[in-house]
């Protein structure tokens, strides 16, 4: 778990409040317990893990609450229902405040990996795990970016994978809702770059301790596919995903890219 000293009289994200979706996840979890050691409150989404969400809710509160006055609350909600996330948005709200930093994580292959054939995945599936990887974050985008015009700084970062650039191996429902991410990307950023907002995605690719690998995360590492298909001969770790959106937090002139973390698979 990736965790770090500061400076207690001087946190730099203290008084900001970050909603992370996926919160519960390898990644998800990596970045909560980063962006609390850095000072920030936290707004945790989870979609049915309520006892992971609750102990990590616990770990964050006994680690950085009485050294920051941090608040760490977890919030359920389907990303596949466009109301659950209008909701969540307006229980966040009405108890922590409005979010300045956005972390759209939350991410499902739909139930359909490895495919094979454009006929394996239904329409209603597709549309499904769009709305999830796509369609939420896009919503709760523009439900968050008022108040971060308001403020006159914000953050969001786009969790997407190396799948919307490569398409990749999960299948087509999947790659087009990340790609569709991309696009988002840039689009936001050159509206918003003057506002104090910056705009920001990542891709990541064969990241263990996530759901989104085949098999178990131990045979894969140690498998051919793997040290021939990645130059640095392993998986990535959801530490290396969390630094890398810190980077992106700390560093305000750093907007409109989506930077590709998969140990040097594909060159950008």
């Amino acid at each position: 778990m990736a965790e770090q000293q500061q400076d207690s009289s001087n946190p730099p994200l203290q008084g900001h409040l970050a909603l992370i979706t996926g919160a519960t996840g390898g990644i998800g979890s990596c970045i909560s317990h980063l962006l609390a050691s850095l000072g920030s409150s936290l707004a945790l989404h989870y979609n049915s893990d309520e006892q992971t969400a609750s102990a990590l809710q616990t770990s964050l509160q006994s680690k950085y609450a009485r050294q920051f006055g941090s608040e760490f609350k977890a919030y359920q909600a389907d990303m596949a229902r466009y109301d659950d996330v209008r909701h969540m948005h307006q229980d966040i709200t009405s108890t922590q405040g409005a979010p300045t930093i956005l972390i759209n994580n939350a991410g499902s292959t739909g139930g359909h990996s490895g495919v094979q054939s454009v006929g394996e995945v239904s329409i209603e599936a597709f549309e499904r795990t769009w709305r999830i990887n796509c369609g939420s974050a896009y919503l709760l985008t523009q439900l968050c970016v008022p108040a971060m015009e308001e403020k006159g700084w914000g953050i969001v970062i786009f969790v997407s994978s190396v799948a919307g650039i490569t398409g990749g191996i999960i299948g087509p429902h999947y790659a087009s809702a990340k790609s569709a991410l991309h696009g988002m990307v840039h689009w936001l950023a050159n509206a918003y770059a003057k506002k104090g907002i910056t705009v920001n995605g990542i891709a990541p690719a064969l990241i263990e301790q996530t759901k989104m690998l085949p098999g178990s995360n131990e045979e894969l590492s140690k498998s051919m596919y793997c040290l021939l298909t990645i130059p640095i001969g392993r998986l990535g770790t959801p530490d290396e995903i969390a630094e890398t959106m810190l980077w992106m937090i700390k560093t305000g002139y750093v907007t409109n890219k989506v930077i590709a973390v998969d140990g040097g698979m594909f060159p950008q």
